[in-house]
């Protein structure tokens, strides 16, 4: 048996990546495996692995040769715990990883694609403990930022590998996984070669880069302050969907005298999800609320088209109303009517 070279793939599937970003980011996958099924030098070392965090953690596929690798469908949890999620991948190298013995050569240095697109919101101290403890020497981590709004000092901590994801259109999607595909496979042409079994390829600067860690690192937090994220239910079939607004600025003629800037909230859409959310998310109460004031545009229900996607129980969770006389809440069966406009009110959010 050919020596292996395990590539794992954390990602960060929090709500902030619910829609284009998540799809994105499976066609991509999707393209890297048929890239690596038509290379000889991938097909005789690399095995893949794909781990997910949000507030858990879960291996989605466990280490698996190119051959009977099959991509999966990524679910959407709630919160960013990068700690739970690097606690994860541990568990898993110390499971899977085959270590060089007297009678065996073992498996090649891992390669680690961390991809995320926020600020984590848990307690991240233990698992960075333990992995620069026992494992941050034992192997090559590329961590890339999707967008600036990650802890880009916290990144540091992992690896020296730390790089922006600058232009997340869907062309730069295929860049980007076009310049994955082609590490991987270099990578695996080292290996066979008796090199290092790290490679990276050379970077489109527009697309990918360097990053400036010349700015203040961002404090700790419990959410994640770049997107509004609220968890709702169809009141027709009673699936989950989030409600994803993201955070802007405005200036109104006031503020401009002083120099001042309004912070608020803008609609990105609504996205149905399944149960899994539920068993991704962070289960601790955050009590973290935000007025309807701050938020801009209100969505249609994405699982049955009801007209207002964005209807406030009494019970504080948000679900879909129709045009009937009667509505009754998925989440508490509560029934009664609703009406529109009004006062401010604070609702809920989620981690993000």
């Amino acid at each position: 048996m050919s020596r292996r070279l395990p590539i794992y793939f954390l990602i960060d599937v929090s709500e902030s990546m619910v829609g284009d970003q998540i799809q994105l980011v499976e066609e991509g996958l999707a393209t890297i495996i048929k890239e690596l099924k038509s290379d000889p030098y991938a097909l005789e070392t690399v095995y893949i692995s794909i781990i997910a965090f949000a507030g858990q953690a879960m291996t989605l596929v466990p280490l698996t040769d190119i051959i009977n690798f099959y991509p999966p469908k990524f679910p959407i949890g709630g919160g960013t715990s990068l700690g739970n999620g690097l606690g994860q991948l541990m568990f898993d190298l110390r499971r899977s990883i085959i270590k060089t013995t007297a009678e065996q050569k073992g498996d090649w240095k891992p390669i680690i694609f961390l991809f995320t697109d926020g600020v984590p919101t848990d307690d991240t101290r233990p698992a960075f403990q333990e992995w620069k403890q026992n494992w941050q020497k034992q192997t090559n981590l590329v961590a890339v930022s999707f967008g600036e709004a990650t802890d880009l000092h916290l990144l540091k901590e992992l690896t020296e590998n730390v790089l922006l994801f600058k232009n997340t259109t869907a062309q730069s999607y295929k860049e980007f996984f076009r310049w994955v595909t082609a590490s991987i496979k270099t990578s695996s042409v080292s290996v066979d070669s008796n090199g290092s079994g790290f490679e990276l390829a050379k970077l489109n600067d527009e697309v990918l880069g360097k990053i400036d860690l010349s700015k203040n690192s961002t404090k700790p937090t419990i959410v994640d302050t770049n997107f509004a994220v609220f968890v709702a239910k169809c009141q027709n079939t009673k699936k989950p969907y989030l409600i994803k607004y993201k955070k802007s600025t405005s200036q109104t003629d006031f503020s401009q005298e002083l120099n001042l800037e309004t912070l608020y909230y803008r609609l990105v859409g609504a996205y149905q999800v399944d149960n899994s959310y539920f068993e991704l998310s962070n289960e601790a109460s955050l009590n973290q609320k935000i007025s309807t004031d701050e938020l801009e545009g209100f969505p249609t229900c994405p699982c049955c088209g009801n007209q207002y996607g964005f209807s406030v129980c009494e019970c504080g969770k948000l679900h879909c109303v129709g045009n009937e006389l009667v509505s009754t809440c998925p989440w508490c069966g509560n029934q009664g009517e609703y009406g529109s406009g009004g006062d401010a009110l604070d609702i809920n959010r989620s981690q993000g």
